[in-house]
């Protein structure tokens, strides 16, 4: 019995890998699973976003994606990585948002602050203390064009091109998120460029 106590303890003091953490999880470890949360709250967020640019819609994103994966983690069979499974679970449900939006042809490019609403581009200029004030309307104005530009895509062309450019990953990594091959998230990647190109080309 001391024999057993003492090799539970030494096991408990024995830091687990990534792969340790996700079974002990999976046997129902409470304090296995928030480590995981830990290791990727702040990823999942800047993904939530940068896809939905709400901090209301990216907190929702971030609770439902975590409960999706605590219900399912059961399901994960390690044959791709856990990130990849944890990405893709965020994704789709950011399609999803994307996709009732457009449906409801809501406004959800901006933040909302104390101060009313600004685009993202503009709030962080407003942060430059010796900003030139042509640069800072200018900054604004291309802001609201490039909202505006996103706004017009597919949800799927707008996800690919943020993945791509704004967390910057591979297109075979996004293929894999979006439940593709990494020639049709290239395809999307092509079409949502060219429809930015498009929108931004009087403008710049």
């Amino acid at each position: 019995m001391q024999e057993a106590a003492e090799t539970l303890s030494a096991r408990m003091t024995v830091p687990l890998d990534e792969a340790g953490l996700i079974r002990a999880a999976q046997q129902g470890d409470q304090d296995a699973f928030e480590r995981l949360v830990r290791s990727y709250d702040h990823s999942v967020l800047r993904i939530a976003m940068n896809l939905l640019r709400s901090p209301e819609e990216a907190r929702d994103v971030y609770q439902e994606a975590f409960l999706k994966v605590y219900k399912n983690l059961h399901s994960f069979r390690f044959d791709c990585s856990f990130h990849t499974w944890l990405y893709r679970i965020v994704t789709n449900i950011c399609l999803d948002h994307l996709r009732r939006r457009k449906v409801r042809r809501e406004e959800s490019t901006v933040v909302e602050t104390s101060e009313g609403v600004v685009d993202r581009v503009s709030q962080l200029e407003e942060f430059a203390p010796h900003a030139d004030p042509e640069r800072q309307m200018w900054n604004r104005q291309l802001g609201g064009r490039i909202d505006d530009a996103l706004q017009a895509l597919t949800p799927r062309e707008r996800t690919v091109f943020e993945l791509r450019h704004y967390e910057g990953l591979r297109l075979r990594a996004i293929g894999e998120m979006i439940g593709t091959s990494e020639e049709a998230a290239k395809n999307c990647l092509f079409r949502a460029t060219q429809k930015m190109r498009a929108s931004l080309e009087s403008f710049v």
